[in-house]
């Protein structure tokens, strides 16, 4: 089995928050919602952010809009929600 580097975890607790965790770790810091790309390259060592900032929780992103004409796609939809809508 393959371990990742160490690194550290915030969840955030608003967009605002997330952006301000960003802001505080710089660039070794990554956004994970799912992970399911990031975290096998994390264990393959290809991947080593210093923090791992969840946005799971931010549910203000996850959305579906259609409004004159244009569709809005919030960063957290899922591909199941697209798929039923």
């Amino acid at each position: 089995m393959q371990i990742p580097a160490p690194f550290d975890y915030a969840r955030a607790t608003g967009v605002d928050d997330a952006i301000a965790l960003l802001d505080r770790h710089g660039p070794e810091s990554r956004i994970v919602a799912g992970g399911h790309s990031l975290l096998p390259m994390m264990k393959l060592r290809l991947a080593r952010p210093e923090w791992l900032i969840d946005i799971n929780d931010l549910y203000e992103l996850d959305f579906i809009l259609a409004d004159k004409g244009k569709l809005r796609v919030g960063a957290l939809t899922r591909h199941s929600a697209l798929l039923e809508s």
